[in-house]
Formats: structure tokens, sequence, C-alpha cells
């Protein structure tokens, strides 16, 4: 889902190194063909198991509909990698609050009714893997994109929740935190440094998260020890900071 994010499509290469059968969801019809022919190419003889279907993620309506026929293409998912998303302008949700609504539901609702539907799947197959894009600016709440950390909030905190319920049905639930990935959606913030990571770094410990059922992923690893300190700022300091 978000198939042609640069995670996302990275991601996409290793698994089809392996001879997996994919199917690719995107909005962009362009670039998801593009996304697809690249694959295509990499699969060789294996080209016949990759698919494409374009859709708006953000309209919850389909989401039902376009699981089931995700579901029928592969003869059943056992494994799914959620990435769509947007990185908002904070200053301008703050002016705008339809604007900030309208990322709330593109970053945190519209994921949760995906993996509502996914989950409902697997659960009833009693396996399957269900991995979810969030991101550190989840784990606490800063001036410069509190917005987007709220969503990633709700959906990390929705995860969290998703695993205790469908871990006695075999179902496995991922949240994957990344820090600064160089990405087109990043592409306005700069300078780039060594906390930066490459979309292929980030899908190669996705793949590898995955095989492993880990529960929680940050990556790169440092990311955890440094949230581990955000996080234990005591509040009446963290509100004078600015970041």
């Amino acid at each position: 889902m978000g198939a042609t994010s640069a995670i996302a499509h990275a991601t996409a290469r290793l698994w089809v190194q392996r001879g997996a059968a994919l199917v690719l969801v995107g909005r962009d019809a362009v670039k998801l063909q593009q996304a697809l022919q690249d694959l295509q190419v990499r699969a060789g003889p294996q080209a016949h198991l990759l698919h494409a279907i374009q859709a708006d993620l953000e309209d919850v309506s389909r989401h039902a509909a376009l699981i089931d026929e995700a579901w029928q293409r592969l003869g059943g998912l056992d494994g799914v990698l959620i990435a769509h998303g947007t990185l908002p302008d904070q200053t301008a949700c703050d002016a705008d609050v339809s604007l900030a609504l309208a990322h709330l539901h593109t970053n945190g609702v519209s994921v949760v009714s995906l993996c509502a539907h996914i989950a409902q799947r697997m659960k009833t197959a009693q396996a399957g893997t269900l991995a979810v894009i969030s991101s550190v600016a989840g784990d606490r709440g800063r001036q410069s994109n509190y917005l987007y950390g709220a969503a990633k909030g709700l959906v990390s905190l929705y995860l969290q929740g998703l695993r205790n319920r469908l871990y006695p049905h075999g179902v496995h639930v991922l949240t994957i935190k990344p820090g600064f990935v160089d990405t087109p959606m990043t592409a306005g913030i700069g300078p780039k440094g060594a906390l930066w990571a490459t979309p292929e770094r980030v899908a190669a410990d996705i793949v590898r998260a995955m095989d492993r059922n880990t529960d929680v992923l940050y990556t790169p690893g440092f990311w955890r020890f440094i949230m581990m300190v955000v996080r234990h700022i005591p509040e009446r300091v963290f509100k004078r900071l600015r970041l």
C-alpha cells in the first residue's frame, strides 16, 4: 500500500529478488506503472507474479473492496506493507484547520482503516504479517511537526493494541519507526547529515524485521536510543526547547 513511495519500492525490489508475488497499490497511475515495469524487469521470468491496482488510499470507503481484490489476485496475503502518507507543513496546518484535518486523515485515519480490514482477513486465515510505517515523530510531540507526530502516534498506539489482539491468532503486527530518510517526501528538509538514511537501508531493515517477527522497528537502529532520551526529558524542560 503506497507502492510508489521510495521506501515501499525499495522494499518491493528486495521481495522480487526472492521471487515474491506482489500487488502494488498506489494513487498516481503513471508512477505506479513505472514502479511495476521496474519490478517486472527485475523479476524476469517471474514478472507475471506482479500486479498493480490504482487506488486513492484516502478513500476509506473503497478499502474493503481493495483488500478483497488484492487477496483474490494473489490467492491470499501473507504479508502487507502500508507505506503511504504525507509530510505536512506544520505552520500551514496551524493556519488552516481543514488542511490539518486532511493530513490527519491521510496519515492516521486512512492507515487505521486499512489495518482494520487487513486484520480481519488475516485473523480469519490465522496467519500473516502486517507491517506499517509509523515514525519516530510519533514518540513525542514537537512544535515543528506535532500534527504529523500526532497522526503517527495514533498509528503506533493502534498497532500496539492490534498486535496484542492478533497475537493469539498467529498474526504478526510490525510497527516501523524510521528517522530521517532521504526520499522525495523529505526533499525540502536539509541539510542531510549523519542521522539520515537511504530508502534502501530502511527497506533492508523492514524485510529483516518481518522475517524475524520483530514487534517495533526503529530504523536505523540508533533512533531507538535517541528517542529513549527524547521521551525521558521532563515536560517542564521539554516545553521550553525548540525542536
